[in-house]
């Protein structure tokens, strides 16, 4: 992925493309942070999985501040928001659809053997260790706990 990002930060600069260029150089410089505490853990560099959190993570953050941006009117701070958003997005893989979300959670479930509300931490540590980057674990959590409620 990270051969990813040099590519597209290359190839956005040959296009004058000033919008993708600061997204990707924010997106390295969150990854450089991240490598430099992992290294202070005792780790080499993050691994694809982390990789891919790291970019959740930013689009939510980013989304937080468009949804507060949109609030206040700020018409023109959203729509920066929302660029940086369609470019992050751009470097995760496919996301799953609800069916598919659906079928890993029971799978999820059915694997763990969970019972009941105490038994989600197993059911939400089975799927990020498999779908990290392709599933929306804020909504897998909410559907996580239907399932163990009823």
């Amino acid at each position: 992925m990270r051969e990813q990002f040099t590519t597209a930060l290359k190839d956005a600069m040959k296009a004058g493309d000033k919008r993708r260029i600061s997204t990707i150089r924010l997106i390295t410089a969150a990854l450089k942070d991240r490598d430099i505490e992992a290294r202070g853990a005792g780790k080499e560099q993050l691994g694809e999985d982390e990789i891919l959190g790291l970019l959740q993570k930013m689009i939510k953050q980013r989304q937080e501040s468009l949804k507060i941006y949109q609030d206040a009117g700020r018409a023109e701070l959203a729509d920066q928001e929302q660029g940086e958003i369609e470019v992050i997005t751009s470097f995760l893989p496919q996301q799953m659809d609800e069916a598919e979300v659906s079928a890993a959670i029971d799978a999820a479930v059915a694997e763990t053997g969970a019972a009941g509300l105490r038994d989600m931490g197993k059911v939400m540590a089975a799927l990020k260790e498999r779908y990290a980057g392709r599933m929306d674990f804020g909504k897998a959590s909410a559907a996580i706990k239907a399932k163990l409620q009823g």
